[in-house]
């Protein structure tokens, strides 16, 4: 079977830690922790990467190389960016972009038993979860007496 840039991409994405991949929206997307990290889609007929990026790399890539990169819809706004897989990409430096989304996106305690930084400078992506808001003690309430 001849390899396509999806079968490329997924080659990558799979050979990062813990990475799974989980079709959604009818196209792969590529996991760490059921977070989406990487994900495939046809955009006017092309087949692209959406991927995470440090602040400001989508801006510097999309100025610098307007015909390879662009601002994915729906998560563009996040700083997320989108590369053509057509008609040949440099997949050292594809590999390089999804590599950083993973680092990215891996919880803070499993970069760091893989000593992986995370490249934003900033914790990894962390639970949603939070412990509930710390409440005053209760004040003793006044028993009706009789006097």
């Amino acid at each position: 079977m001849p390899s396509t840039p999806i079968h490329q991409l997924r080659a990558i994405c799979l050979a990062l830690p813990e990475a799974v991949e989980k079709e959604t929206w009818e196209a792969p997307t590529f996991r760490v922790r059921d977070k989406i990290f990487a994900m495939v889609h046809q955009v006017g007929g092309q087949a692209s990467l959406w991927c995470k990026a440090p602040p400001g790399a989508q801006t510097i890539l999309v100025e610098a190389a307007p015909d390879r990169f662009f601002r994915p819809p729906y998560v563009g706004h996040k700083g997320w960016i989108g590369l053509w897989l057509h008609p040949d990409p440099d997949w050292d430096e594809v590999a390089a972009l999804v590599a950083r989304s993973h680092a990215m996106t891996l919880p803070p305690r499993l970069a760091r038993e893989l000593g992986i930084s995370n490249p934003a400078g900033k914790p990894a992506a962390r639970s949603r979860r939070t412990s509930p808001p710390s409440r005053p003690p209760k004040r003793p309430t006044r028993s009706a007496s009789t006097h």
